[in-house]
C-alpha cells in the first residue's frame, strides 16, 4: 500500500483527491493539510506517508520551500508537486527543491495513479531544464549561484557541495532556499 497525504489549500480538491485515492487499489489516502505549516508537520509525523501530493501555490507558505524542508526529514516521503502551473518553468525550481515529480492538476485520475506508483518506485518525473529555462535562471540568479545550481542539477549531495565550495552545509541549504525564492513563479491564483 502506498500511503499518500495531500497538502493543498483548496478543500474541494482535497476532498476530491480523497475520494479518488480511496477508490484506487494499492493507494491509501493517509491525510490532508491546507498547507499551513502548523498542520503539515503533525500530519507528516502522525501518518508517516510514503508520498505527498504538494501544491505549489499555497497562500500561507511557499510550496517549493515546504517541499525542500519536507525532503530534509529522515525518512523523507516522496513528493510530487501537484500544480496548475506544472511545466518547464516550474520543473527547475521543483528539482532544486528535491521534488520527485511535477504533475499538472488537470491530469486524468489514471495518470495521477501511475505517477504516484512510478515515483513511489523511485523514478523521477521531472523534465530536464531546457536551455531557455536555464538562461532565465542565470538572469535571475547571482553569478556565484551558478556553480551551486550546476552541482544540484547533477545530483551532487549537499554535504559534498559544501566541501567543494568550502562552505558549511547550512550555508548551502540557505543558498538553495534563496535560489528557490528567486526562481519563484509569480502567480495570481491557483
Amino acid at each position: 500500500m502506498i500511503r499518500v497525504v495531500v497538502i493543498d489549500d483548496h478543500p474541494a480538491l482535497r476532498a476530491g483527491l480523497h475520494t479518488v485515492i480511496d477508490a484506487e487499489p494499492g493507494i491509501v489516502f493517509a491525510g490532508e493539510s491546507d498547507g499551513d505549516e502548523e498542520s503539515v508537520w503533525p500530519l507528516l509525523n502522525r501518518t508517516e506517508p510514503d508520498l505527498a501530493l504538494l501544491d505549489y501555490h499555497l497562500p500561507k507558505s511557499d510550496g517549493l520551500q515546504l517541499c525542500y524542508r519536507i525532503k530534509q526529514r529522515v525518512p523523507a516521503p516522496k513528493v510530487i508537486v501537484f500544480s496548475a502551473y506544472a511545466g518547464p518553468a516550474l520543473a527547475l525550481p521543483a528539482a532544486l527543491a528535491k521534488a520527485d515529480g511535477l504533475l499538472d492538476k488537470g491530469v486524468p485520475a489514471r495518470d495521477l495513479f501511475e505517477a504516484i506508483r512510478l515515483v513511489n518506485r523511485g523514478e523521477r518525473l521531472l523534465e530536464p531544464p531546457s536551455r531557455a529555462v536555464l538562461a532565465d535562471a542565470e538572469e535571475r540568479l547571482e553569478s556565484a549561484d551558478m556553480p551551486l545550481l550546476a552541482m544540484l542539477l547533477d545530483g551532487t549531495p549537499e554535504r559534498e557541495i559544501a566541501t567543494v565550495l568550502g562552505r558549511e552545509r547550512r550555508e548551502v541549504q540557505y543558498s538553495v532556499q534563496r535560489i528557490l525564492s528567486r526562481l519563484r513563479l509569480e502567480v495570481t491564483s491557483a
